[in-house]
């Protein structure tokens, strides 16, 4: 009986709360371990001066009870006074319990190892749970028993629990883990002398040092680590949160932060949820807490650096060793930047990288220089690079040869730097290379030394070299200086020979460069170009290619030869020779069907193509047979009425514009080109009639004859004679429809080809009138005249607005309208001599200015005036 008593209060004693605990596994407690008083097994025991053995607390309470009641303290067991309540620790007492006990956690912690370890992925989880709780208590008792449990090699069973069907089995076993590994302060002796530590407890710190070690092995083998992180991603929050504070503890063993790190993904997890506003906060601050444990290692910063956390990497990299700076350099020359973030990086370390880039190793300098080609490519981070100082020796660095200097490897990343820099649009003019010069990148020897260095090395430093020349010419404020640069080294023909170097990317920045010097050099490229080298040709032969969709080549290629000069007739002959006008238009009706793929590079290629075919409608002339041939089999006029629908809502503004002044050139050619047939005898010549509101006698147009143009009085159409006024072809409604655009360059060019239709060249003006009117053209050109954008298009709005208003029924019509009579009025006030003569006749029209003139000239038997279009 008193075995089993014994055995039962040892039962209590070692947690008898658990139900996992079964009596016939204990090992029964001696009579010498129970406490008289608790009749339990004895943690404390101390000896009294009869010799009798009790456990502390319940001794010390019994004296306190003796002297509370007046008594003198007793022994409880024989009840004799004491002399002295002097109390002995039971030393070797004490170490026989904690012997017994630790046999007999020892067993229930290995029948606890072997439930776990036969459990089913799907088998009931109440036994499992029971295993569960007994280690969690177990742990919680002291930090002894918790390395007790390190040592029984435990945790793998505890980890596989990780992987049951039963998510309660789950969270239990993370939330084991957790204890398992987390750190007990009476465990942690780091930070104090030696000589604070007894001997006994720096052999209890050895052999937690020794349980954490295993620990950190029986983890790292097979997928526990990977297992835990899994859970990150996890749709249930409390396992979400639970693996990350396991995570957090694991984290600070730096053998397991390793492997933490080389887990697929594991960065970008607690990255995300470290950032999270979803996240319970604790768990937030967990995964914070977890990523600056990971930071001690480089591989794991490069990682929170390539996700987005790129704080640690550039700490350590202001604060790192010379060596740790250079590896911080490569990473951060490796890393795809968001822009947002270019700038940061160039705030934080743009000044030290520069001071690396011109101070270091050439390892050094090498991993800088890539860094900087990143972080470069924003127009803010660039900015700011300049104000570091980084241009004076980036430029030196590119321009110097010979021994010492930098590999031409490193000159192609610094010539990418340079085309950076130059397009983030900065004023490179008050940025001196030199002090004591004054030399800036745009003086005339800088770029002399630039295109050097393009005819003199590889085809990678080339491309980057012409990119900054495209970059510096692509401003208005700067493109002079590298076009007399270019001028006085003689390198026209240098660059247009680069239009048939072998690497496309060299070909398009040379075409881009050809191109914003055109403007400025437009007779020299085309010489250069119609030359005997066939370059001409060459650039054709890209237009035309159709294997693909518009790429950049194309797109560039066709924009510089838009932008050379439209009335250079030689040059007309020749892309006329090689097909150009064909080739062109061609591609621009497939593009219209979608029979080409559109992409990005449409927009810019449509715009060139239109420029190029422009210049046949600027050649036609009365004998110029050959190029109204071609207008008519390529069909100009109505592929450039189609383009006005098409680019109204394209965007593309000189599309329109040269759309516009094409057709007026064309337009202009209906009279000669139209086919008029023979009036009848009886009215031939037409009859005189008077009307004073016109100035004088008109002469009556001949009756029109059956099947021809109302306006040109013969046989014609858009397709072959260029007449906007066919019934169907939608010309004048499209041009009438350009008239409300916001450039007024566009506005000019609609109403100048519609005033083709009501010009004294056509063979009935009226007619011409009417059908703009038919278009609902007519209100908005008087809007035109009232709005009075530019001199240039009140110039051209008052003359059709005159022209408009001979129709003595829309006179009447608009004299009510005031705003047209003001406008009219300041246009005779302040126009130049023509426009205002133009606006008189206007004015009379209205009835706003008497006809003096009319009687004055039929006095005299003088005609009336001529009324020339401006």
């Amino acid at each position: 009986m008193a075995a089993a008593a014994a055995a039962a209060a040892a039962a209590h004693d070692s947690g008898g709360d658990s139900e996992l605990e079964d009596q016939s596994n204990q090992e029964p407690a001696f009579d010498a371990f129970m406490c008289p008083l608790t009749k339990q097994v004895m943690h404390d025991p101390v000896t009294i001066e009869t010799g009798q053995t009790f456990e502390r607390e319940a001794i010390l309470k019994w004296f306190r009870e003796c002297r509370d009641s007046g008594r003198k303290p007793t022994c409880p067991l024989t009840q004799t006074e004491l002399r002295t309540t002097d109390m002995s620790p039971s030393i070797a007492l004490r170490n026989v319990i904690d012997e017994w006990r630790a046999r007999n956690q020892d067993k229930e912690l290995e029948k606890a190892c072997a439930t776990l370890s036969q459990q089913q992925p799907h088998s009931e989880d109440d036994d499992a749970m029971r295993a569960l709780v007994y280690i969690s208590q177990t742990c919680h008792r002291s930090g002894a028993s918790k390395n007790l449990v390190r040592r029984q090699g435990i945790i793998p069973a505890i980890a596989g629990m990780l992987k049951s069907g039963s998510r309660r089995v789950r969270l239990k076993s993370l939330e084991v883990l957790g204890v398992v590994v987390e750190d007990n302060d009476e465990n942690k002796v780091g930070g104090l002398p030696e000589s604070a530590y007894p001997r006994k407890k720096k052999e209890e710190s050895i052999t937690v040092v020794d349980s954490a070690m295993q620990m950190q092995e029986e983890l790292g083998k097979g997928d526990t680590i990977r297992t835990i992180i899994k859970f990150l991603s996890n749709d249930h929050v409390q396992e979400r949160e639970l693996a990350v504070s396991l995570l957090y503890e694991l984290s600070k063993l730096d053998p397991i932060c390793q492997r933490i790190g080389a887990v697929y993904g594991a960065i970008l997890l607690l990255v995300g949820m470290g950032s999270s506003k979803s996240e319970n906060l604790a768990a937030v601050e967990k995964a914070e807490n977890t990523l600056k444990n990971l930071e001690k290692y480089e591989t794991n910063v490069k990682q929170m650096a390539e996700n987005g956390r790129l704080q640690p990497l550039l700490t350590k990299l202001i604060e790192g060793t010379p060596q740790v700076q250079v590896a911080m350099a490569e990473y951060l020359g490796e890393l795809a930047l968001a822009n947002d973030i270019k700038a940061v990086v160039a705030e934080q370390v743009g000044a030290l990288l520069v001071s690396i880039m011109k101070t270091g190793s050439l390892p050094a300098r090498e991993a800088t220089l890539k860094a900087l080609r990143e972080i470069s490519s924003n127009e803010s981070s660039a900015k700011i690079l300049l104000q570091a100082g980084i241009l004076p020796p980036l430029v030196t660095d590119l321009l110097s040869v010979g021994a010492g200097h930098l590999p031409m490897r490193l000159k192609e990343v610094s010539a990418a730097i340079l085309a950076n820099l130059v397009a983030s649009g900065a004023d490179f003019r008050s940025i001196p290379l030199d002090a004591e010069s004054g030399e800036t990148l745009l003086s005339e020897d800088v770029v002399h030394s630039l295109l050097h260095l393009i005819s003199n090395t590889g085809p990678a430093i080339e491309c980057k070299l012409l990119n900054v020349l495209v970059g510096l010419t692509g401003s208005p404020a700067t493109v002079a200086d590298v076009v007399s640069a270019i001028r006085s080294s003689g390198a026209t023909i240098s660059l247009i020979q680069f239009v048939e170097a072998a690497h496309r990317e060299i070909r398009v920045e040379s075409l881009k460069l050809l191109r914003n010097v055109s403007p400025y050099m437009g007779a020299e490229l085309a010489d250069a170009l119609g030359g005997s080298a066939g370059h001409l040709g060459s650039l054709l032969r890209v237009v035309s290619d159709d294997r693909s969709g518009v790429t950049e080549e194309q797109a560039a290629a066709a924009g510089l030869l838009g932008d050379l000069p439209e009335r250079d007739w030689n040059l007309t002959r020749q892309l006329q020779e090689l097909g150009a006008f064909r080739a062109l238009a061609s591609k621009l009706v497939e593009l219209r069907r979608g029979t080409i793929r559109g992409n990005r590079h449409v927009a810019r290629f449509t715009e060139g193509a239109v420029k190029v075919l422009y210049r046949v409608t600027c050649a036609l002339q009365e004998e110029a047979e050959a190029e109204v041939e071609v207008a008519r089999e390529l069909g100009l006029a109505p592929l450039f009425v189609e383009l006005l629908q098409q680019q109204m809502s394209g965007g593309l503004d000189a599309v329109l514009l040269y759309s516009a002044m094409a057709l007026e050139n064309l337009s202009l050619q209906s009279r000669v080109l139209t086919a008029v047939p023979e009036p009848p005898q009886a009215a031939r010549g037409g009859l005189l009639v008077m009307c004073a509101c016109f100035g004088g006698g008109q002469q009556q147009p001949p009756p029109q004859a059956p099947g021809t143009c109302r306006v040109h009085g013969g046989f014609c159409s858009l397709r072959e004679t260029f007449c906007l006024a066919e019934v169907g072809c939608k010309a004048v409604e499209r041009l009438v429809a350009c008239l409300e655009h916001a450039d007024a360059r566009v506005v000019e060019a609609a109403l100048a080809a519609l005033s083709t239709l009501v010009g004294d060249g056509v063979a009935n003006a009226t007619e011409g009138v009417l059908v703009v009117g038919e278009a609902e053209g007519l209100r908005p050109v008087v809007d035109v005249l009232v709005e009075n954008r530019t001199e240039a298009l009140q110039r051209r709005a008052v003359w059709a607005v005159e022209r408009i208003l001979r129709v003595e029924d829309i006179a009447q019509e608009v004299a009510a309208d005031q705003t047209v009579a003001s406008a009219l009025v300041e246009a005779y006030r302040n126009g130049d001599a023509r426009t205002r003569q133009t606006a008189e006749r206007a004015l009379r029209h209205l009835d706003r200015i008497p006809n003096f003139s009319t009687a004055f000239h039929h006095a005299k038997g003088n005609p009336p005036p001529a009324k020339d279009r401006p």
